[in-house]
């Protein structure tokens, strides 16, 4: 290249830049006045950098097949905090690679035409209801990263607010709670402060006061004495994970409903968002969101099964080693999980096929499954071989999930990805239940074998938090509307 191109292709970015830095407090304005959430296919667009910004803009040529940059997207936020719009998910990136198809030239008539049904929506207040309640009963590995999304999310209208943190010890160890929340090996930092307030036994996180309550069991708690009132509390320690155990939450005062993190086991619903969460009544006191596992394979199975018909298939599981298992050789009363965690790879089981048949019925006794938990601290991947009722080749089913990945109601679910060099540590923080990995997908008519990636601890929390949602009556819209 000549040192005009080169200079050229600088300017471009510099160029971008500066439109990516005007578009981040018009960003901010649509969600802290508006309560509008905005995205880029399906990546947030709050809280980034001028750099993810930019990034988010790449990802839609490698998934769409159209180059969309801020220049395309920065006219319709201008116009879009001009429109006195009402609560809503809005996907930028669709809306423009939509006006572009379109040819046409009148951003702010495009949008009004789009956007019709929340234009003149704003409710001055700023809520669209009323504020719900939570609790984080645990704080390990997930009860940390629901605290950091929740905390991320208070506000745009999302009506959560995460009110205490129950966990065993005593008050001296407010400082360790607040740096295992700061900092994490895997996550990295939290995104904004930290502070402790000793007096009242609380963290103040991003402005957020929230309380740490220590106690040894649930129902000797009165959340009312914090003020505290129709709570939802999280369970995340796994410890009761039956009707009966899970009770004991509603027993103490000021509790409404919980939420499991782990499998339910009995009667209880276990829930995978996208899927069957409108199976949730107002009478359903206490649910399940299963687990990492079952959420990652339940939205690409269901969209398989749907497209293709699933005759039997086998889901084995490449795992992440978690907390249960030792770092070093030591008792434990699973088999072979007492050997070294970080040293192994650890052959197991794993309920999560047997659990596809709560969340889809249709594929009850369909499915077996296995488990390997290997020596990485995050991120897993289930492989899917499965023999369909009608046949289809590489190419077309790729294409298929890609749509499903983009344009479905499961697009929050199903993330999809088309390169030769990923790797896991590039999924985390992802916050879809699972990836299709487009470049192991493996076809020959009625044989399929899927590669589905997932974060099991960030992209399981997301799911966890929109199942809150749900519980809590918390019902953006979603624009522009999935076929």
């Amino acid at each position: 290249m000549s040192q005009q191109q080169l200079e050229h292709v600088f300017q471009q970015w510099q160029d971008n830049e500066a439109q990516a830095e005007e578009m981040i407090p018009l960003l901010g304005k649509l969600y802290r006045q508006y309560n509008v959430i905005p995205s880029l296919f399906g990546r947030s667009l709050i809280n980034r950098s001028v750099t993810r910004i930019l990034k988010n803009h790449r990802y839609v040529r490698k998934v769409e097949g159209t180059e969309l940059t801020v220049a395309d997207t920065l006219p319709m936020v201008r116009a879009m905090t001009e429109l006195d719009l009402g609560p809503a998910h809005i996907d930028i990136g669709r809306l423009a690679v939509a006006f572009k198809h379109a040819g046409e030239s009148d951003v702010r008539a495009f949008l009004q035409r789009e956007l019709a049904d929340i234009i003149g929506g704003h409710d001055a207040s700023g809520m669209g209801g009323e504020p719900q309640d939570v609790v984080l009963y645990g704080f390990g590995r997930i009860g940390r990263i629901l605290a950091r999304i929740m905390i991320e999310k208070a506000g745009g209208g999302n009506l959560l607010r995460l009110r205490a943190i129950v966990v065993r010890g005593s008050s001296d160890d407010l400082e360790k709670r607040a740096s295992l929340l700061r900092r994490d090996s895997v996550h990295g930092p939290f995104s904004g402060s930290i502070d402790i307030d000793r007096e009242r036994q609380a963290l103040i996180a991003n402005g957020h006061v929230i309380q740490i309550i220590y106690a040894d069991s649930p129902a000797e708690i009165d959340y009312t004495a914090y003020g505290i009132d129709r709570a939802i509390v999280v369970d995340n320690t796994g410890k009761w994970r039956d009707r009966e155990g899970l009770s004991q939450h509603l027993a103490a005062k000021g509790v409404a409903k919980v939420l499991l993190t782990a499998p339910g086991k009995g009667d209880l619903k276990n829930v995978v968002h996208g899927i069957n969460h409108t199976t949730i009544g107002d009478d359903d006191r206490i649910v399940s969101a299963a687990s990492c596992t079952t959420n990652a394979i339940v939205p690409v199975l269901k969209a398989m099964d749907d497209e293709f018909g699933i005759v039997h298939g086998h889901v084995e599981t490449v795992h992440s080693y978690t907390n249960d298992q030792n770092l070093i050789d030591n008792y434990h009363k699973g088999d072979r999980r007492g050997r070294s965690a970080p040293l192994n790879m650890v052959l197991t089981e794993t309920g999560a096929a047997k659990a596809v048949a709560k969340a889809l019925p249709e594929l009850s006794g369909k499915l077996t499954g296995n488990a390997i938990r290997v020596p990485t601290p995050n991120v897993s991947m289930a492989i899917l071989n499965l023999t369909l009722d009608r046949g289809t080749e590489r190419e077309a089913l790729n294409a298929y999930l890609r749509q499903t990945a983009l344009h479905s109601p499961m697009h929050k679910q199903i993330d999809y990805v088309d390169s030769p060099e990923v790797v896991s540590s590039d999924f985390v923080g992802n916050r879809h239940a699972g990836v299709i990995d487009a470049k192991a997908t493996i076809a020959n008519d009625k044989h399929a074998v899927l590669y589905v990636w997932y974060d099991n601890e960030f992209g399981y929390s997301c799911q966890v938090v929109r199942i809150l949602q749900h519980m809590s009556n918390v019902r953006h819209r979603y624009l522009p509307a999935t076929p």
